[in-house]
């Protein structure tokens, strides 16, 4: 009879434990569900400036008659296909010649690991006046994100290590990178990566295009054009 009751115990014990771990699974769950329903959730929150800002880090001329805006994670593997083969004849034919400002948006895939230490590097990198190199360096990373490596790119782009590596351990940019994401689900962003296409001077009441996806360079200058033709007038883009 002892040894029956023992057993019994025993059973209530591990059946305790196990509620408990299935406690933690649905808060985590519970956790990451109301974060990636937020872009809904909370959109009443979000401002309707977003979409051209003064504080934006503009690749190309800041006042390019058209703006494209990239919703990204660096951990995608579409968003590095991106990078690698539509991006570079997008930089040279549209961005570098004053057409195009390309404004880069976090849109994290999950709330926490690589992807938010690397949109962290970024953003911490661009306190140190080098956000677009260490944007650059963490697409052509081959998806190396540890802490480790992302300080090493740091030094490699002459950046004040302790500095940065202190802006990582404070979290300055989370609230800010997650903003981000809410702001692109309220435009209709999904997924990775998501594009924005529109007059700069009429952000919110001009053609507005969305590209959902690593399409080829031709998509992307066939909606560029779409959106150019529909400018009142463009600025000399020699400027």
């Amino acid at each position: 009879m002892k040894q029956h009751k023992q057993h019994v115990n025993m059973f209530v014990q591990r059946l305790k434990q196990s509620e408990a771990v299935v406690s933690q699974i649905l808060a985590v769950g519970i956790l990451g569900l109301l974060l990636f329903l937020s872009p809904s959730v909370m959109a009443a929150e979000v401002s309707p400036d977003f979409l051209v800002r003064d504080s934006d880090i503009v690749r190309g001329n800041p006042k390019a008659p058209v703006t494209v805006l990239e919703y990204s994670d660096f951990t995608c593997g579409y968003c590095e296909k991106f990078f690698h083969e539509t991006f570079p004849k997008l930089l040279s034919e549209y961005i570098d010649t004053g057409k195009v400002r390309f404004v880069y948006r976090d849109f994290p895939r999950a709330p926490g690991g690589p992807g938010l230490h690397a949109s962290q590097a970024s953003r911490c990198a661009g306190a140190q006046g080098a956000y677009w190199p260490m944007h650059d360096r963490l697409f052509n990373s081959g998806q190396r994100f540890s802490v480790e490596q992302i300080q090493g790119y740091a030094k490699e782009l002459g950046l004040d290590v302790p500095v940065f590596s202190q802006c990582l351990t404070d979290e300055t940019y989370v609230k800010a990178i997650y903003q981000d994401r809410i702001e692109g689900g309220t435009l209709g962003i999904r997924g990775t990566p998501g594009f924005v296409i529109f007059l700069t001077a009429l952000p919110k009441d001009g053609e507005m295009v969305m590209i959902p996806g690593a399409f080829p360079y031709e998509t992307f200058q066939e909606e560029i054009e779409k959106v150019l033709k529909s400018a009142p007038s463009q600025p000399d883009q020699a400027s």
